[in-house]
């Protein structure tokens, strides 16, 4: 058995892309997209009349409705690949803006809807800032159930597990950049490798405070640099790899064993936590990675919505 069937074993696999003709060899039970992944999807020749039909379908309409037809259309193309869930992300620039939020993840639910497409094969993403979290509980509250990205801290995962929301993505590899830079010289690769990685430690500590503490809330590890991270991980409840790192660990033979164990957490001495506004900011604010992480984050995700933009102005024009 090769890794990736041994991790499949312990761990639901999500694929981590737009490329959905690359699903199929992999048969990972759900995907998930974002503004980069699509913008690296549309500027390939196989992909690009997605975008040119989507402009051509919705001339004269705003660009952020055709931004969904589009975010949508690839969703509907991945869920013919696979037997769950895609994850679709509403555009970062809303991102402290709870009411436009909510407009945004409704009408992509809409769109997807009109395809035939049911609520429980859809994931509205959403980026873990204290207004994008109350726009998931409300969304939950009405049955869209959501995926909170860009989360780095315990913070974060706390707030969400208030919220009830669906599913956290804790962003592995790019906690493990931040200690690697801020290390320099100093980074030891070996010694912060495996277990030892922070962007493991970080995820690990959030899935055994949820499964101390009866909190349903799904926990998909994401943003992996390296298979170690991913072997470290192995027992998680979600996973979601690039395929690339699919592909190694599908060539890989090397056992794999499961490393988190929700049994194991509940007898672990984990209190629940509580946060309000003020004190989610504050701890937020406490944790300088996981603040500067967020704000890289989405201005990252705003910049490829725009160049997404314009290709799709680009597309109106030819």
């Amino acid at each position: 058995m090769n890794q990736l069937d041994a991790l499949k074993s312990h761990t639901t696999v999500v694929a981590d892309t737009g490329d959905f003709k690359q699903l199929a060899q992999f048969q990972p039970q759900d995907a998930t997209t974002n503004p980069s992944l699509i913008l690296k999807a549309v500027q390939k020749p196989e992909y690009a009349p997605l975008l040119t039909e989507s402009v051509a379908a919705h001339k004269g309409q705003p660009l952020d409705v055709v931004m969904d037809h589009l975010l949508v259309r690839f969703g509907c193309e991945i869920l013919k690949t696979i037997p769950g869930r895609v994850s679709t992300e509403v555009d970062a620039r809303l991102s402290f803006d709870t009411a436009g939020t909510l407009a945004r993840a409704r009408r992509l639910m809409s769109l997807y809807g009109a395809q035939g497409i049911t609520r429980d094969r859809v994931l509205i993403k959403i980026a873990a800032t204290w207004e994008g979290i109350q726009a998931a509980a409300e969304l939950e509250r009405e049955g869209i159930h959501t995926n909170l990205t860009l989360l780095f801290s315990f913070a974060q995962a706390v707030a969400c597990g208030q919220a009830k929301v669906q599913l956290i993505s804790p962003f592995v590899g790019r906690i493990y950049d931040w200690y690697k830079k801020t290390a320099g010289a100093a980074w030891d690769e070996a010694t912060n490798a495996g277990a030892n990685d922070p962007g493991v430690k970080s995820v690990r500590a959030i899935y055994n405070y949820y499964k101390k503490n009866g909190i349903a809330t799904e926990v998909m590890g994401a943003s992996f640099r390296n298979v170690g991270q991913i072997v470290a991980l192995a027992g998680c409840d979600l996973l979601t790899i690039s395929p690339d790192l699919l592909a190694l660990l599908a060539a890989n033979d090397k056992a794999l064993t499961p490393a988190l164990d929700a049994q194991a957490a509940k007898g672990m001495d984990l209190p629940l936590v509580q946060y309000n506004e003020a004190s989610f900011r504050f701890a937020l604010n406490e944790d300088a990675m996981a603040t500067e992480k967020l704000a890289e984050g989405i201005r990252a995700f705003c910049v490829d919505a725009i160049k997404l933009e314009g290709l799709m102005l680009a597309a109106q024009k030819a």
